[in-house]
C-alpha cells in the first residue's frame, strides 16, 4: 500500500497536519486511538468516511516519518554524550 494514496497534507486543513484525504481525521489521532488499546477495525468503525485501509495508511506514515527522522548526536555542557 501506498500511504500517499490515502494520506494528505493541506495547509489550511487541521493546521497543516497528515489527515486522512478528503476528512478532518489526522493521523496524529489514529496512532493515539491506538496507543489507547483500540483496534484497528474499532477506529475505522468508529468514523464513517473512513475505513481499515485508511488507519493502515496512518500507520505506515508514521513509520515512513520516523525513518526518515534524522537523529543528531550531542554533547551536554558537562561533558556528558547524550
Amino acid at each position: 500500500m501506498n500511504w500517499d494514496e490515502r494520506i494528505e497534507v493541506k495547509p489550511g486543513v487541521m493546521m497543516g497536519k497528515p489527515v486522512i484525504k478528503g476528512t478532518r481525521i489526522t493521523v496524529e489521532i489514529i496512532l493515539e486511538r491506538l496507543n489507547a488499546g483500540e483496534s484497528v477495525g474499532q477506529i475505522a468503525n468508529s468514523y464513517r468516511n473512513i475505513d481499515i485501509q485508511d488507519v493502515h495508511a496512518a500507520i505506515e506514515y508514521a513509520i515512513e516519518s520516523v525513518r526518515r527522522e534524522k537523529v543528531y548526536i550531542t554533547r551536554e555542557t558537562h561533558g556528558e554524550a547524550i
